[in-house]
C-alpha cells in the first residue's frame, strides 16, 4: 500500500543487484544472475492466458480476449449523496448481491488526497479523518448501478478481509493518536456490512484486535480465529491471531457487539507468532530463501493490545516473535491464511534481501510455508520483472493473484499452484500501484484497482482456459 515506507518511495541504490525472480518448483533457491536469467527465460510459456495486450486507451493492458469495465473513478463517478468517488481505492471485497455483486472498497486517505470520504451524518468516526469506505453495486456483468458511503472518518484505510458471514473487516493502516484534528485514536480495524446500512451506522472500533498499523486480514471459517498482518519498521512489524472468547457466536453484528460489551476492549485473546525451525528460534521472515522452507508456529500474548504507551510490536523483543519487513495482503483460502511480505533489505534491519515473499498458514499443523519468494528486481522496467507484492486474492482457477507495489511497471500478477508467475495485467496508465484484487462469487469478473489517481475495473475474459481447468 502506499505509506511512507512504500516500496515505490525508496531508492534502488543498495539493492543485492542481478537477482531475479525465484519461483517454487523452478528454482531451488536465490541462487544469483545465472539462475535468475534462467528462470526468467522460461516466464509466460506455459503459464497464465498469454502475453499482454497494449490498451489504446492507455489504461490497462491485458491477455487476448480480456477486456475491462471502469467500475468507478475518482473524482469523476459520483456517489449517491453527490460528492465525487474518493481518492486511493485500496482493498476491497466482493459479494453476491441481489442484482449481480456488491464491492466494498477501502480508500487508503491519510493526508492531502484530493477526494475524501465524505463525513455523512450516522456513518462518521472520526470527522478528523478523511478515509473510509464506499460500496458500489454492480450488475453480472460489472457495470456500475451506485456508489455510496458506507463508513467514514476513519484513517488510512488499507486492506482487510472477508468474514465468512459476508461482512468485510476494513483495516488502518496507521498509529494516529487523538490530537489536533484527530478526535480519536486510530490503528483499529472496522467492520462494514455490503448489504444494510443500519448497521454501519455509529462505527465501533473493534479494539480487540489491537491498535496497530493494520493492513490486511484473514478468518478461519471453521473457528471464526482471525489472523492479522502488520506493516510497520523500527522494528518490524509482527504477524498475529485473535481468538475469540468462550461462547462466541459469530454472525452479523457479533464483533460489533463483543466490542461493546463491558470488557470488550480485552475480548478474546490476541497473540503475535513465533516461528523455530526445530529448536532454532527464527526472528525473521526474511531467513527464508528457498521455496518449501517450513517453519513450526507458536503464539504468544500480546501485553496491551491497545498500545496505551508503547508500540504492539515494541513489546516484544527479537528474541519472543518473528518479525518482517512490509506484511502485507492476506486472504483465506486452500485451508489456511496466505500473507504476503512485499519485500526486506538489509539496511530495514532484514536478514537476506528480496522482492516480495507469499507464505501459507496451516492452523491444523500449526505451520508456515513459504510458497514463492521473488529476488530484489534486476531491472523494474522491464515487463517480465516482478516485484513488491501487496494485495493477495486466491483464484478459483488455481494459484492467486498479486497485485505489485514496487519499482517501474506496475502489473497484477498471477503465480499458479506449481509456483510460476504470469502477467495477468499492465498499469498503462502511470506507476501507481495495483490494489484491492478480488473475484467475483462465480468466478467470472477480477475485480481490480489502480491506486491513483484512483480506477476501478471490472475485468472479464476466458478465464477457464488457464492457468487450471476452471472453478474449484
Amino acid at each position: 500500500m502506499t505509506s511512507s515506507i512504500s516500496r515505490r518511495h525508496l531508492l534502488r541504490a543498495g539493492t543485492a543487484g542481478g537477482l531475479g525472480i525465484v519461483i517454487a518448483g523452478s528454482v531451488e533457491a536465490i541462487a544469483g544472475p545465472t539462475a535468475a536469467r534462467a528462470a526468467q527465460a522460461g516466464l509466460g510459456k506455459t503459464a497464465g492466458y498469454g502475453a499482454l495486450v497494449a490498451d489504446p486507451a492507455g489504461l490497462l493492458a491485458l491477455p487476448e480476449g480480456f477486456s475491462y469495465k471502469v467500475v468507478a473513478q475518482a473524482g469523476k463517478s459520483l456517489l449517491e449523496s453527490g460528492e465525487p468517488t474518493p481518492s486511493d481505492a485500496d482493498g476491497t471485497g466482493c459479494f453476491r448481491g441481489p442484482n449481480g455483486f456488491v464491492l466494498v472498497n477501502n480508500h487508503e486517505i491519510g493526508g492531502s488526497e484530493p477526494y475524501g470520504v465524505p463525513a455523512l451524518p450516522g456513518l462518521t468516526y472520526d470527522p478528523g479523518a478523511r478515509g473510509g469506505t464506499t460500496t458500489i453495486e454492480v450488475d453480472k456483468n460489472g457495470k456500475r448501478i451506485r456508489e455510496y458511503v458506507s463508513v467514514a472518518g476513519t484513517h488510512n484505510n488499507c486492506a482487510g478481509g472477508i468474514t465468512p458471514w459476508n461482512t468485510w473487516l476494513t483495516c488502518e493502516e496507521t498509529e494516529q493518536r487523538a490530537g489536533g484534528k484527530y478526535q480519536k485514536d486510530h490503528g483499529y480495524v472496522f467492520e462494514v456490512d455490503p448489504f444494510d446500512q443500519d448497521a454501519n451506522r455509529d462505527p465501533v472500533a473493534l479494539k480487540f484486535l489491537g491498535r496497530y498499523a493494520h493492513e490486511a486480514v484473514a478468518v478461519n471459517p471453521r473457528n471464526n480465529e482471525i489472523y492479522l498482518t502488520e506493516d510497520a519498521g523500527g522494528p518490524n512489524g509482527l504477524y498475529f491471531r485473535w481468538t475469540p472468547p468462550k461462547g462466541f457466536r459469530a454472525g452479523k453484528g457479533a464483533l460489533r457487539k463483543l466490542a461493546l460489551n463491558d470488557g470488550g476492549d480485552t475480548a478474546g485473546k490476541l497473540e503475535a507468532m513465533r516461528c523455530r525451525k526445530g529448536s532454532r528460534h527464527i526472528a525473521d521472515l526474511s531467513e527464508a530463501t528457498q521455496p518449501g522452507t517450513k517453519y513450526k508456529v507458536e503464539w504468544v500474548d500480546v501485553p496491551d493490545r491497545d498500545a496505551k504507551t508503547v508500540p504492539v510490536r515494541k513489546q516484544f523483543t527479537d528474541e519472543q516473535v518473528t518479525r518482517s519487513r512490509k506484511l502485507e495482503g492476506a486472504w483465506w483460502g486452500d485451508g489456511g491464511a496466505y500473507f504476503v511480505a512485499s519485500f526486506a533489505r538489509h539496511d530495514d534491519g532484514s536478514v537476506n534481501e528480496h522482492d516480495g515473499q507469499v507464505w501459507f498458514y496451516d492452523p491444523e499443523s500449526e505451520t508456515i510455508t513459504l510458497k514463492t519468494i521473488f529476488g530484489v528486481n534486476p531491472d523494474p522496467e522491464a515487463d517480465t520483472n516482478y516485484d513488491g507484492p501487496d494485495n493477495i486474492t486466491v483464484s478459483p482457477y488455481g494459484g492467486v493473484i498479486l497485485a505489485e507495489d514496487g519499482e517501474g511497471l506496475s502489473h497484477l500478477v498471477g503465480v499458479t499452484d506449481k509456483g510460476e508467475p504470469y502477467p495477468m495485467a499492465r498499469n498503462e496508465l502511470n506507476d501507481s500501484e495495483f490494489t484491492g484484487p478480488t473475484f467475483s462469487a462465480d468466478g467470472q469478473i477480477l475485480f481490480a484497482n489502480i491506486q491513483s489517481p484512483g480506477y476501478v475495473f471490472a475485468i472479464t475474459g476466458p478465464w477457464s482456459q488457464r492457468p487450471g481447468d476452471g472453478p474449484r
